[in-house]
């Protein structure tokens, strides 16, 4: 279960920006967390209130927005929609991609008292 050191490791930035701006806590995060980042939101979900648990974050709204995968094919530039990570291209059935959108895992914003 990676999604502990991920939720420790988004623990950790947020008490340096708390820190770095002077507040106390963390009202509410935001947080990107791509369809093919291979991020379990269930699992974070679970792991993230005792998690945070007396940290800058504890009681802290979380707002999480999941992109779709996103792919250009490598071979003929068509772009198109990525549901595994594996998916080859639905025009020339190539396996080269290059992914545009999907794996990504981010705080986007801290909104801190």
């Amino acid at each position: 279960m990676h999604e502990l050191s991920i939720a420790t490791s988004i623990i950790k930035t947020a008490e340096k920006e708390v820190e770095n701006g002077d507040g106390r806590k963390v009202l509410e995060i935001y947080l990107e967390i791509g369809k093919l980042s291979g991020v379990e939101i269930q699992s974070l979900n679970f792991v993230w209130e005792l998690s945070t648990n007396g940290t800058v974050l504890q009681d802290s709204k979380v707002i999480i927005t999941e992109p779709e995968g996103k792919a250009i094919c490598a071979e003929c530039d068509t772009e198109y929609p990525l549901e595994k990570i594996f998916d080859c291209c639905p025009k020339c059935n190539s396996p080269f991609k290059n992914i545009i959108s999907g794996k990504e895992l981010k705080i986007k914003k801290l909104i801190i008292n």
